[in-house]
C-alpha cells in the first residue's frame, strides 16, 4: 500500500543527503565544526532547491533570527509538486566530524504537509526502543531502572544483557547512576543521538537496546521519523523550563509544555527518511574519496511501505559536488 508522497522522492531524498555528506566529509578531522556544518548546509540547500516539491523546513538549523539558511519556516524546492514538511540535520554530529570520530551523518526526513512536530530548538527528554515489543513497554514517566527492567522482561533476558545508549553529559549523571545500579550496561556517546536512537532497531548488530536521556528536540523529531519507517517505540517531552522557551513554543502551536509526545505524534502520515554516512559508524560507512570517484553509503526508508534500502553509490561525475 502506497502513501501520499511521490515514490520518486525516495531517490531524490538520497541525493540531498549524499551532497551534504560529501561536503562535510571534506572537512573531516580539521577541527572546525562551524566550517563543516556550513559546508553541509550549503550543499543540502542547493540540492533541496532542485527538487519538485513545495517544501517547508519544520525542523532545521534554528529559528529564523538564528540561522541564515535552512531555518525553521524556510521554503525550499521548485514550488511545484507535493506539499512537504522537511526535518533536517545537514551534519548530525558536528564535533564528531571535526574530530573524525564515528557516526556522523547527513540526515533528512520528508513528510506530508502538516505532519511533523513543529518543535522549537530546545532540549527534549527522550526514550526509544526498537521493534518487536508490546506497546507501552517503556515510558518517560517511569524511572530508568523501571524501564530497563520492563525491557529486559519483554525481551526475555536478564537485566545484565540490556545496554542503554546515553549522551555523555553531566546532566545525565543521575540516569547513568540509576542504570548502572540496576545492573545494565551503558554505551556513552559524545554526540549524534539520531544515530543512537536508530541503533536500538538492531541490537544484535549495534549492541544497543534502549536510548534514553536529554538531547535536542530537532534531533528527536528526526529520530521519530526514522523509527516510524523501521518500527519501534519512542516518547519525547520538550523541556520548556523558562518563560522565553514556553513563549517560543506557543508561537509554534505548542500549548501544553509538559506533554509527552508519542512517536506517531512527532512524525505522522507518510514519512521518508534518509541518512548518509559522513564518518564511519555502526550504521553506515563514511564518504570515501578516490582518485576518480567518490563513494557514499545511505540508508533510505519509507513508513507507508516499511521499506529500508541501503544504497552504496559510486559517483564518477565529481563536478556535481561542486
Amino acid at each position: 500500500m502506497g502513501g501520499a508522497l511521490d515514490r520518486i522522492l525516495t531517490l531524490e531524498i538520497v541525493r540531498v543527503t549524499e551532497r551534504a555528506a560529501v561536503a562535510a566529509a571534506r572537512m573531516r578531522g580539521r577541527g572546525d565544526e562551524k566550517a563543516a556544518d556550513q559546508a553541509a548546509v550549503d550543499a543540502m540547500r542547493r540540492e533541496l532547491n532542485h527538487l519538485p516539491i513545495q517544501g517547508t523546513v519544520v525542523i532545521g538549523e534554528g529559528e529564523r533570527d538564528e540561522a541564515p539558511m535552512l531555518y525553521i519556516g524556510e521554503e525550499v524546492g521548485t514550488k511545484s509538486g507535493p506539499v512537504v514538511d522537511i526535518a533536517l540535520d545537514p551534519l548530525e554530529g558536528t564535533t564528531i566530524c571535526a574530530k573524525d570520530l564515528p557516526n556522523s551523518l547527513a540526515v533528512v526526513a520528508f513528510a506530508e504537509g502538516g505532519s511533523l512536530l513543529n518543535a522549537p530548538d530546545v532540549y527534549m527528554d527522550k526514550i526509544a526502543i526498537g521493534p518487536g515489543y508490546p506497546a507501552g513497554v517503556v515510558s518517560l514517566d517511569a524511572s530508568p531502572a523501571e524501564n530497563i527492567a520492563a525491557l529486559a522482561k519483554a525481551k526475555g533476558v536478564p537485566i545484565g544483557e540490556i545496554t542503554a545508549c546515553i549522551l555523555d553529559r553531566p546532566r545525565h549523571a543521575a540516569i547513568i547512576g540509576d542504570v548502572r545500579a540496576c545492573g545494565a550496561g551503558i554505551r556513552l556517546i559524545g554526540d549524534g543521538d539520531i544515530a543512537g536512537v536508530i541503533h536500538t532497531t538492531d541490537p544484535d548488530e549495534t549492541g544497543i537496546d534502549i536510548y534514553m536521556g536529554v538531547g535536542g528536540a530537532p534531533e528527536g523529531v528526526l529520530a521519530a521519523a526514522a523509527l516510524r519507517c523501521i518500527g519501534g517505540q519512542m516518547e519525547g517531552r520538550l523541556i520548556l523550563d523558562t518563560e522565553e522557551k514556553r513563549a517560543r513554543a506557543r508561537k509554534m502551536g505548542i500549548d501544553k509544555p509538559n506533554r509527552v509526545y508519542q512517536m506517531e505524534e512527532m512524525a505522522r502520515g507518510d514519512v521518508l527518511f534518509a541518512a548518509t554516512g559522513v564518518t564511519d559508524g555502526n550504521l553506515l560507512s563514511g564518504v570515501r574519496f578516490g582518485k576518480k570517484s567518490i563513494t557514499t553509503e545511505t540508508v533510505v526508508m519509507r513508513s507507508s511501505t516499511q521499506t529500508v534500502r541501503w544504497i552504496k553509490a559510486e559517483h564518477r561525475t565529481l563536478s556535481k559536488f561542486g
